[in-house]
């Protein structure tokens, strides 16, 4: 199965609870399969980064038995509103 940026959006946002998921398909600049992801969620509160980053991958373990790279921003929704585009 191929893995879409679509796919991956759904999946963070039903699993995450994320109020805003932003994912780019980076595979046509790279060697394989890369994604870039944005999640915004409110089950990243009082998380470290590395923890966050921990339930991603979790989120998204059996996709990345066929992703090469997937390059990560994780923030909470307090974060998200101090850095988000005007």
């Amino acid at each position: 199965m191929a893995i879409t940026s679509d796919h991956i959006r759904d999946k963070l946002k039903t699993e995450l609870a994320a109020e805003h998921v932003d994912v780019e398909d980076m595979s046509a600049n790279r060697c394989a399969t890369s994604f870039k992801v944005l999640v915004v969620s409110s089950k990243f509160e009082g998380k470290p980064l590395l923890q966050r980053h921990r339930m991603v991958n979790t989120c998204l373990e059996e996709e990345l038995k066929d992703i090469h790279a997937l390059e990560q921003k994780t923030l909470t929704p307090e974060q998200w509103e101090k850095c988000k585009p005007k």
